[in-house]
């Protein structure tokens, strides 16, 4: 299980917002060389981020960079600039096919074993914010085991559908739905899309707790004030945690130990898969315990 509550985006062409990387409380810090960098600012980004993976990590986050797509021409030359010692994970902006993951795959495997790395080291996320994205958001997911999470692109989505982004979200149902699902097939983490109104943190908080319902486990954020709320609301509710501990007692105990298939507990039947749904709970707060007690 790995905790991706909140994925902080930081402009890989801005020094004073990078130097404050350390001070976020996000779970991964991603450094961005796509979209919040002008074609001009390509190479100096590159640099920048380069000589900052080590230093982003310092306060606790894992260190990503979000790269161009492989249409742009522009993500070899990412990727020979920033993969070294104190990258964690890529996320491939636009991914719209498993060919895109596999290529990166073998991308990255030629770099680290260049580099000395260990083969694998480097994780792969992936943006699937396009309609071609979206239809392909199973076969994308299962590409590669270097997968550990998709986010739902829903400005670039929308955009590409030809309709209007809105808070309410109607318009992004399907394409949200689809990659959630795609990637509890794949085992690996759903990370929601950006929320603009970044000021609006009561119609942010309404929006996460709709995608939570959805399976999403984590948000790509855009605005530190949105750190806080997403953190909080990714993390397992403590009523949810002492439900999961009992639950786990009374089936280990009276179900597994005396070769029952269910029990009762708080009056409702507790059966394999409500065990192992509090198993996954209660790994989670054990997770996100020991990330604070760092």
């Amino acid at each position: 299980m790995t905790i991706m509550r909140s994925v902080m985006y930081i402009p890989g062409n801005n020094p004073k917002m990078v130097a404050k990387a350390p001070e976020f409380t996000a779970d991964i810090i991603t450094l961005d060389l796509e979209d919040s960098v002008p074609p001009a600012e390509k190479e100096v980004a590159r640099q920048i981020v380069r000589e900052n993976l080590k230093y982003a990590g310092t306060g606790g986050a894992e260190v990503y960079v979000r790269i161009n797509n492989w249409e742009t021409e522009l993500t070899n030359d990412d990727l020979e600039a920033i993969v070294y010692e104190g990258l964690n994970g890529v996320t491939l902006a636009k991914t719209g096919c498993a060919a895109d993951v596999q290529r990166l795959d073998w991308k990255l495997e030629e770099l680290e074993r260049r580099r000395g790395i260990e083969v694998g080291t480097v994780k792969i996320s992936m943006l699937l914010e396009t309609a071609k994205g979206i239809i392909n958001a199973a076969e994308c997911c299962l590409a590669s085991k270097r997968n550990v999470n998709a986010i739902f692109g829903a400005v670039d989505y929308c955009r590409d559908m030809r309709v209007k982004l809105t808070n309410e979200g109607v318009e992004q149902q399907y394409g949200r739905a689809h990659v959630a699902v795609a990637c509890r097939a794949a085992r690996i983490v759903a990370i929601d899309a950006p929320f603009v109104d970044f000021k609006n943190i009561e119609a942010f908080e309404k929006n996460v707790a709709e995608g939570r319902q959805m399976g999403y486990e984590g948000r790509m954020i855009i605005h530190p004030g949105q750190i806080e709320p997403s953190n909080r609301m990714y993390s397992p509710d403590p009523a949810d945690v002492e439900w999961a501990g009992g639950v786990v007692k009374v089936f280990e105990e009276e179900g597994i130990a005396k070769g029952k298939a269910s029990v009762s507990f708080n009056g409702k039947m507790v059966d394999t898969p409500v065990y192992l749904n509090a198993l996954d709970i209660i790994a989670a707060q054990a997770e996100i315990d020991a990330k604070n007690a760092k």
